[in-house]
């Protein structure tokens, strides 16, 4: 049996993704992968989503340079969810230019940002527009 076939992919041939800094374990961001994209995450070892919006494949890091490299990959005891351990390169993982997609803190009643941005989103794309 192929690895992949060990997968219990959603009724879009769709499983989560929520990939992990290698080494703090903090969760950076959470997306979506079909087969294709994880089989050529392992091969390249870099993390490849499949983007909804877009109805592509989606290269970390092919926008804005942040390029998420694979370090280990774990499956749920559901074969429902993946993980990924990545090391974000650049040090941000988030289009908003935080660290993590995870920056809200629900406290008090309401939804509370504690994290700062690293660097402005229109700088890191800008940066990596080849137009």
């Amino acid at each position: 049996m192929n690895w992949l076939d060990e997968i219990n992919w959603n009724e879009d041939g769709l499983v989560p993704a929520i990939a992990q800094d290698h080494q703090s374990g903090r969760v950076l961001m959470m997306a979506w992968m079909n087969r294709e994209s994880l089989g050529l995450t392992v091969q390249e070892n870099r993390a490849i989503y499949w983007s909804r919006s877009r109805g592509r494949l989606w290269r970390k890091g092919e926008e804005s340079g942040h390029v998420q490299k694979l370090h280990e990959l774990r499956l749920d005891c559901d074969a429902d969810v993946i993980i990924l351990m990545v090391e974000q390169l650049g040090g941000i993982a988030c289009h908003t230019g935080r660290e993590s997609c995870f920056y809200r803190l629900y406290r008090d009643g309401g939804w509370q940002t504690v994290d700062a941005v690293i660097k402005d989103p229109h700088a890191i794309y800008k940066e990596h527009t080849h137009e």
